[in-house]
C-alpha cells in the first residue's frame, strides 16, 4: 500500500501533528513501508500456531512452601499499646 502526500497530511491532521511540508515525502515512504510490512505479516498462515502468554517457554522457579520463621505474635503484642483478642487496637483517625 502506497500513501500519497494527501494521505499523510490527513493522518497528521487527525493525529493533531504539525509536520514540515519538506518531510512529508519521507513520512509517506516510511508509513508505506510499515503498512507493507503489516500486509506481509497478515499473509503468514498462523492457523496451526498455539497462542502463547510469553514468547519464551520459561517456568517460574518457586520456593518450597514451608514455615521459616517462628511465631512471635505474643512477644510483639506484649509491647503494643493496646491489644484485644489478638488484634492490635489503634486510635480512630476518621470522624
Amino acid at each position: 500500500m502506497s500513501l500519497e502526500r494527501s494521505d499523510v497530511e490527513k493522518i497528521a491532521h487527525l493525529a493533531r501533528l504539525a509536520i514540515d511540508r519538506e518531510v512529508i515525502p519521507q513520512y509517506a515512504r516510511d508509513l508505506s513501508n510499515i503498512l507493507g510490512l503489516v500486509e506481509q505479516m497478515n499473509g503468514v498462515e498462523t492457523g496451526d500456531i498455539k497462542p502463547l502468554a510469553h514468547p519464551l517457554d520459561a517456568v517460574q522457579r518457586l520456593r518450597a512452601d514451608r514455615v521459616t520463621e517462628t511465631d512471635e505474635r505474643d512477644r510483639f503484642q506484649s509491647i503494643a499499646p493496646a491489644v484485644e483478642a489478638h488484634l492490635y487496637l489503634v486510635p480512630k483517625v476518621i470522624e
